[in-house]
Order: structure tokens, then sequence, then C-alpha cells
């Protein structure tokens, strides 16, 4: 399997085998929590599920979490685990030929990439991959020496063994090692297949043969290993994002150079423009434009001044900025995705959990025919021995599930991190999987298909007895003292004439607020008592019309919050403030409809507001006044009407529906987050358009996964018969085995060239 080859520390420390400590928690108590171990050869899922099969039956483990990046298990121990449970399971794992040293931190394995133990591209000539070269060297010459022994009367034969147990030490003695322990405890994984068909095979006479295979499979898999750690590392580019120091403002004045892991949250720091942001926090000083596509996937960069937020990972492109620390390092947002997909990438999606199944019953099923070939093969068909056990040998090697279930994971790996990258934070494969088979998108209406802030669509100004400047001007300066959501719209959208226009009167007097109305104000120039406020304060105050009535009529009834300007005697102006679409929601949710999904609007809002919402969004099923446990209600008649829901919101109020449904989907740019916390896939960016990406993301996801399987399948079916048939050969077994695996990596990874691709036209 893949990490085979891996070389770690403890080939350099040779008391790693006496004692593995690792990285422990205990409670208040002093009882062991959990413990983290690094297993250099743990980075595929067989090697996984082989471990959880060791572990099984352990008294004191809770369960058991792997990260397959770096190679590291961690064990949670009950509350009743014994001071010897951590001991025990390490001696479990160790006798079936792994080896376990001492594990990292949890500090230390958030700050270290993934991978970080897998061979770099200057690794080459390292001998651990050079021993493979050596082996397969060694191979060619016995069998050279094999072909030259049989046609001349040289006695060849016994220089040509020598060269190839040499090759077979050089490249299989981990194999025969971890074999042989498989083969003690009965579990037949790849290493004891091999252990059992390459001394077959040399017994019987085909020592060239036996060389071969087993320089040939070294090499395959560290090739194979290679192509694996390529899928892995994608998450590692996440990490890489963020820099690991940064300039911090000193009490001296001055600026220094410190690492990112040591900053207190409140620190002060710099970056340069054309930088990297390595912190989260909030601007305090400058302006710039911000690249934020590393972490929220947005295509544009955005304007940034004093008081917006900052993540790490983003590049800060045209000023220097100065930030005040929000969020340790740890705990910034690029970190919390890395360790989302890095805890969903652990996750078993269905696909998978169904593979490893399979395999379970695959490998012992094949190991059967072999050993019913090699007995029954003389008896019933008339064999000769040695050709019947050499066709067990050859089932033996092709038996190797390998391909079936690498064939999973990798495909989720790439998935998941494409999906990161683009601003799409998938809590788990599960979810990636079953995101195509969604038949409702139920939307909350305010800051999911709306922008989630009040705009100024509607501005009339009714009486020509003042300039329509100065009555503008008097909104904007009744406006500009109220800190209400609506009058901050009036505020910042009318024309700048306006508002120097309010500059100009700013000497109006005895401002007053008038609580869940509006305000109130004096023009000692004019001698107008100015109003702005809604219907009831002017219909309080007498001065509704029916032509204002009408005009208002029309206004709700298109979801517009309506404002009116008043002096003493009439309405000046009316002013209609509405949470507008986002631009781009009506081709969504067409698009979502063209995939078959039904559309709903669910939000707490007015009935009047929704439907209106709902209209120019082309949403036919919108339903208004919900409260928190009317939207859950309304999620669970989607599902028993339609089928597989899921829920689409931002807000505290959405998270009892996020939860409800089948898939929960945050809006994260403006998210609250109880709604990201409870939600399984978080849209980073708040862009509408990702969601149909998702779906297009998961049912390519799903067609990559089932052709590895079949490939894998038809590959290993067409091998076995051949060798039946005595058509097929060892090498040709190890070949079509590792050729295989190799084929379902670079299947999966063609979702992130796929995607590469789409993003860039």
């Amino acid at each position: 399997m893949p990490g085979a080859n891996i070389v770690a520390a403890k080939q350099n420390n040779p008391h790693a085998e006496q004692s593995a400590p690792s990285a422990q928690s205990k409670d208040a108590a002093g009882r062991l929590t959990d413990a983290h171990y690094l297993i250099p050869a743990l980075d595929c899922a067989a090697e996984e599920t082989e471990i959880r099969t060791i572990l099984a039956d352990h008294a004191g483990i809770k369960s058991l979490h792997f990260d397959l990046a770096r190679h590291v298990l961690r064990i949670e121990f009950t509350a009743a685990a014994t001071p010897d449970a951590a001991a025990a399971a390490v001696e479990a794992i160790r006798r079936c030929g792994f080896s376990v040293e001492p594990g990292p931190s949890p500090d230390a394995a958030a700050a270290a990439p993934p991978a970080a133990s897998a061979p770099s591209a200057r690794s080459w000539t390292s001998w651990p991959l050079l021993r493979p070269l050596a082996a397969l060297v060694c191979a060619a010459l016995a069998e050279l020496l094999h072909l030259l022994d049989a046609a001349t009367d040289l006695p060849l034969a016994w220089p040509g063994q020598l060269l190839a147990v040499l090759a077979i030490v050089l490249a299989g003695a981990q194999t025969y090692r971890k074999g042989l322990a498989a083969l003690r405890h009965g579990h037949l994984n790849i290493n004891a297949l091999m252990t059992v068909a390459v001394t077959g095979a040399f017994l019987i006479g085909d020592w060239p043969e036996a060389a071969m295979v087993m320089a040939l499979y070294a090499l395959a898999e560290l090739i194979e290993t290679r192509a694996v750690l390529r899928a892995r590392g994608a998450i590692g580019g996440l990490l890489a994002l963020a820099p690991v120091s940064i300039e911090v403002h000193q009490a001296d004045g001055h600026w220094h150079e410190q690492p990112v892991s040591g900053l207190a949250i409140g620190a002060r720091v710099r970056v340069r423009p054309g930088a990297r942001i390595a912190v989260d926090g909030r601007i305090v000083a400058g302006t710039s434009a911000v690249d934020q596509s590393p972490v929220t996937g947005e295509s544009l960069p955005v304007d940034k001044q004093p008081g917006d937020e900052v993540y790490a990972g983003t590049i800060n492109q045209t000023g220097m900025l100065e930030i005040q620390v929000t969020a340790a390092a740890s705990d910034t947002v690029l970190a919390r995705i890395i360790h989302a997909v890095e805890e969903a990438q652990a996750s078993r999606a269905p696909t998978q959990r169904f593979v490893d199944r399979f395999a379970s019953v695959y490998t012992p099923a094949v190991f059967l025919i072999a050993l019913a070939v090699a007995l029954g093969g003389p008896w019933l068909l008339g064999w000769p021995v040695l050709q019947a056990i050499y066709k067990a040998l050859v089932l033996l090697v092709i038996a190797c599930p390998c391909a079936l279930v690498i064939a999973t994971p990798v495909t989720i790996v790439s998935a998941l991190t494409v999906a990161a990258r683009q601003g799409i934070l998938i809590k788990g494969g599960a979810h990636l999987e079953e995101a195509r088979q969604l038949r409702v998108m139920a939307f909350d209406k305010t800051g999911t298909i709306t922008r989630g802030r009040p705009q100024l669509v509607v501005q009339t100004v009714l009486s020509d007895a003042f300039d329509a400047t100065t009555i503008l001007g008097w909104a904007a300066a009744l406006a500009g003292h109220s800190d209400h959501p609506v009058s901050r719209a009036i505020a910042a959208a009318l024309p700048p004439a306006c508002v120097a226009e309010a500059e100009a009167v700013c000497r109006l007097t005895d401002f007053q607020a008038l609580p869940g109305r509006g305000s109130e104000a004096h023009d000692p120039a004019t001698g107008e008592t100015l109003l702005l406020g809604n219907h009831a304060l002017i219909e309080a105050r007498g001065l509704c019309s029916a032509a204002i009535e009408a005009q208002l009529a029309r206004h709700e009834a298109q979801g517009h919050t309506v404002t009116l300007l008043a002096n003493a005697h009439q309405v000046l102006a009316i002013f209609a403030v509405a949470d507008t679409l986002k631009p781009d929601a009506p081709a969504v949710l067409a698009a979502l409809r063209r995939l078959g999904v039904h559309v709903a609007l669910l939000s707490g809002d007015n009935a009047l507001t929704v439907q209106a919402v709902a209209k120019a969004a082309g949403i036919d099923d919108a339903r208004g006044n919900l409260l928190p446990a009317d939207k859950l209600a309304a999620i669970a008649a989607l599902q028993r009407d339609h089928g597989l829901t899921a829920m689409i919101g931002d807000g505290i109020n959405d998270a009892p529906a996020l939860a409800r449904a089948d898939i929960g989907i945050a809006m994260g740019g403006m998210g609250t987050d109880v709604a990201m916390e409870a939600a399984d896939i978080v849209i980073m960016n708040d862009a509408l358009g990702r969601i149909p990406d998702l779906l297009q993301l998961s049912q390519r996801t799903h067609a990559v996964l089932w052709q590895n399987i079949v490939l894998a399948l038809a590959i290993k079916l067409v091998v076995l018969l051949l060798a039946l048939l005595g058509k097929a050969s060892m090498w040709m077994a190890v070949f079509a085995d590792t050729g295989a695996s190799l084929l379902v990596v670079a299947n999966g990874l063609r979702l992130l060239r796929h995607f590469a691709r789409r993003d860039a036209t």
C-alpha cells in the first residue's frame, strides 16, 4: 500500500521501538482522555481499516480518529480506561507490523502541513527511494543469469539465485516483516499476499520472477505513493496560504517580524502591499483592495477600510494595512476551513463504506479461489502441480484490494479540496455525495437571496413649494441623525449635492427621536417643523391623502419599506427602501430548477414582502411570517412531500431548520456562528452561484467514484480470468494491481483539473 516506502524519523532513532510516548490529554482527575501516535505507514484507507480491525475489541477505547495526511492516529479513551489501555493498543498495532512513534501534540499537528513526512521532490536520490531501483537492477541481472544458465553449460544458477534473494531483501524487507505479522494474526492484507506469492514462486523454482515481482511491486508502490500524496497535498496547499510570520507593533513604537503562532489577540500587526495576510483581524489603519479568493472564492478583490475584517491567507493588493488581531493562529477562518476539510476527509462517505465492506469479502474470497486452484487443479483438471501452484500465486497477487480501497478517498479528497478553493466548505464526504440527490432547496430571504442590507430603491419629491435639493437635504440631515437601518440606507443613497445641502442646513435644531415612528426637527431658517417617519407617524399627524395612500399601497405591495418626509402641512417626499435581490439570484434559482430541484422561500418577514421578493426571484413556493418553529415544520413538510431537502440560511433563527434539513447550507459571509455550526456545508462568500456548483460537483464526484470502482474491478477480473487460463504471469498481476491503483488516483485527480479549467473560462 502507499506509504510503505515513506521513511520517518524512527529510522534515525533506534530507541523509538522501545517506547512510544505520545501527546496525551488528561481530564481534571488525571485520567487519560486521548493520545496521538505517528504511524509512518498510515496513509491509505486500507491501513486505516486494518488498524480499526486490530483495535476493535480493545477495552477502554472510545473512538479512533485518523489523519491520513499526516500519518497520525488519535485514540480517544473511555472514562473507565485503565492506564495500560494506551500501551496495549500500541503493542497490538506493532504486532501487526506497523511502526508506532511519538505523536505530535494537537497544536503542533495543526501547525504542520499535511503530508509533512512525505518524500519531497528532491528526495529521489535518498537510499529508501533508491532501494527499489537497486532491487530492479538485481532482479534484471538474476533474470539474465537464469537465461544464460539455460542456454549455456556455465553454472550461473546459484549466483542468479543470490541476486534474486538480494533483490527480494532490498525491495521487500518491510513487506515481509509486515506480511509475516499479518499472517500470524490471520489478516489477509497486501503484505501477507505478496509474502506468500513471492516465497511460493521462489520455492517452486521461479526465483527470477519472484525477484522481479517484488522489485516491480516496490517500485510501483513508490510511484503510487507519490501520486496519492499529490491528492492529499492539495489540502497542504491551503495551509501554505498563511505566512508563518508577520510584522508586529512593539511597545517602543517599532515594528518587528514575529511568528504568527505566538501572537496574542489584540496585537497590532502590519501588512505591506502585495503580501499575504497572516492573521484574522480588523483593520485599524489604511485602505486597500484585498484578494479574498483563496479563502472565500470571491473572484474580484474587495475594498477594505478601517473597521472591516480581513482573513489569514488573503492577499493585500494596494495599500499598507494595520490590523488588530481578533483570532489565534489556530482559530482563523482558514485554520477552521482546513480542520473541517481534514475532518471531512477522515469521515467515511457511503461509497467508501460500501467499498470497505466489499474489499473485506473480496480478498478472502480470492484467497480461497487461489487455494482451490492450487489444491484442486491437479486433481480435477489434471494440471501439473507446479503449474497449479503458480496460477494460485498469480491470483494471490491480483487479490490485493488496493485500487478498490484507494478509489474513494482520493476522489473525495480532491472534491473537498476543490470545493474549499471555491469557497464551499463541506463538512463530510457523506454530505458531498448526498448533495446530488437533493430534491428541494428551501431558502431564507434576508442575507441569502437578498443582500441583507436595506437600500434606497425609489425617491419621489411630491412638493414644488421648496427646491428639490432643499427637500432632499432635509431628508439627508434627518436620516443622518438616526441609527435606524432604513435611515442609514436613505442617507447613504442620496446624491452628493443633497448631502452637501444637508451639511449646509445642519443647523436644524430640536432633533427628537420618535420611537417606532421616526424623527422630528426644526429649521430656524425657514421656520419649518420637519418629520421623517413611517406611515403611522404621517397618518397620526393627519397628513395622509388618498393619493399618498395609493402610492404607499403600491410600494407595500412590492415589499418596500416606505419613509415619508413632511412638514406641518404636507408630505414633501416619499422614500422606498428594500432589501434587494442579489444580482445573480434569479439566474441561480433558474439553474437549480433546471437541475430538477424544487425551490422554496421560507422567511420570517411579512407575507407581502416575501411574495414580492419571490415574484422577482421566480419562486412559486413562498411562505412568510414564519417563526423558527414554523420553519422547522415547513422543512419537515417539504421532506415528506418531495424528498431530500436542503435549507439555506444565515441567521440564528435558521439554525433549527438547518439542523433538521437533510443538508444544511449556511451563507458564511454574513452568517452567524450558530448557523455555520449547525450547517453541514458553508458558502464562505455568500455567493449563491456556488450552490449549483455544489450540486454539479456532487454529481461529478459520484460519477468519478463509480468509474474508479468499475475500472479497478474490470482490470482485476480480466487478469484473474487470464490467470485461470494460464495466460497471466505474476509480474503482469503486479502491473495490473498497481496500474489500476494509479489509474483510479489519476482519475480522481481530474476533479481538480476539471474545475480549474471551468473557472478559467
